[in-house]
């Protein structure tokens, strides 16, 4: 004879995939999107890795994109479609209620609305709500590639970016297409993940090249094509951290915090200083390219070519990474010194004297000129040396291993100091 069911049918599928998302309760917000469809896959996903579902949809959803009855047999819960003398927002996002929000789809008319504090739907009251009571916020964004690149979307996509995980959409078509629901699953188990060691901490990653303007057309820049920079940022926010990347030139999208772009030497300059000034940042890696040299002045015009010869006198950039202790001493201060096929002890001797004269903490040393390691790589090889002249070497791997095993030690360095 068989057992009483006692739960949902549709719950046949918990943990049919994984124990990841165990005993965790999410739930799930959907916004007025096309896209709105896809929120059916992802929360049978998150249910086959163990989650429990709650659906929250807005009423124009539940009216004309996607019947709230299919997401009730997607999650075997009921789903809220308003809100009520029942205080759903309050059931779902107070203090301890749940455990992740996740809004999937989100439009640009929800996150315009939630930037300005603004709750009229079930799921902006839902993140009022979450954002005061500190549940953590996934948001996947879909509209049109035009709206999203509006200039007032943008700023609010910046704004929010400080306080949630956004999980950037595909640029397909000229549509911004909501992330795929493995993606989703992804940033959801990161979020959950017993090494969270960066959880709680402020990090400030510099990345990318800058350039120095010769005329409004010319410039001295180098190869760097920021890769590194940009897997440190987003390996730190995977490991718990809030982040701000100042980035500059660079090909990449990266899906990470707050992100600054810059140009010159001079503007990551007075970022970089202006962040360490004003907010507590627990640790900051400079792995940005900087030029160490611009031109004495910049012509205001085009220079002509008719000139036949130009001289170019060049003067030192001013050393961003020395104003980082000087800003903030408390700061760990992560370094990176590249050179071009010199020996390895050579190389580790040069970066540790540059450990000594910025203070740094630790100091990431790497070759160029070794195969696999050139500018614009997937790879790195690095060496790591800290105040003791104690080395790590990582061997060649993608950047985006060799940013996580930084990273590990960084946490390890950070904890162990308290």
């Amino acid at each position: 004879m068989r057992e009483r069911r006692e739960a949902h049918p549709s719950k046949d599928i918990l943990g049919r995939r994984g124990k990841q998302l165990e005993g965790k309760k999410i739930v799930l917000c959907i916004t007025g999107s096309v896209a709105a469809y896809r929120a059916i896959d992802l929360a049978r996903l998150l249910m086959r890795h163990s989650a429990d579902v709650h659906a929250v949809m807005t009423e124009s959803t539940a009216s004309m994109l996607l019947n709230p009855e299919i997401m009730k047999w997607a999650t075997g819960n009921d789903v809220v479609t308003k809100l009520t003398g029942n205080l759903e927002h309050i059931i779902l996002a107070d203090y301890g209620m749940s455990d992740l929000i996740i809004v999937y789809p989100c439009t640009a008319n929800t996150l315009g609305k939630v930037a300005a504090g603004i709750d009229d739907t079930p799921v902006t009251s839902i993140l009022s709500v979450a954002l005061g009571s500190k549940i953590p916020i996934i948001v996947a964004p879909a509209m049109h590639e035009a709206m999203y690149e509006n200039i007032f979307v943008q700023q609010n996509v910046s704004k929010l970016k400080e306080h949630m995980v956004f999980i950037a959409p595909k640029i397909e078509g000229g549509k911004a297409k909501v992330a795929d629901p493995e993606h989703l699953l992804n940033a959801t188990i990161s979020v959950f993940s017993n090494k969270a060691p960066l959880s709680g901490k402020r990090v400030l990653v510099t990345a990318g090249s800058t350039i120095e303007y010769i005329d409004p057309i010319r410039v001295i820049t180098n190869l760097s094509s920021g890769k590194m920079g940009v897997a440190i940022a987003q390996e730190a926010q995977r490991m718990g951290a809030t982040v701000t990347l100042v980035y500059g030139h660079g090909t990449l999208s990266p899906e990470t915090g707050r992100i600054v772009r810059v140009n010159t030497a001079q503007e990551m300059y007075k970022v970089v200083v202006s962040e360490l000034s004003s907010k507590r940042h627990d640790i900051a890696v400079m792995a940005a390219a900087v030029a160490d040299f611009a031109p004495a002045k910049r012509s205001d015009k085009k220079i002509d070519t008719k000139l036949g010869k130009v001289e170019l006198s060049l003067v030192a950039t001013r050393k961003i990474i020395d104003e980082v202790k000087n800003n903030s001493k408390d700061t760990f201060l992560v370094a990176f010194k590249a050179d071009y096929c010199v020996s390895e002890s050579v190389l580790i001797e040069k970066a540790y004297r540059k450990l000594k004269e910025c203070d740094a903490d630790i100091i990431v040393a790497n070759d160029l000129g070794r195969k696999g390691s050139e500018p614009g790589s997937d790879k790195n090889e690095v060496f790591i040396v800290d105040r003791d002249k104690k080395i790590v070497h990582l061997p060649p791997e993608s950047k985006a291993q060799v940013a996580r095993r930084l990273m590990e030690l960084v946490a390890e360095f950070v904890n162990r100091r308290g």
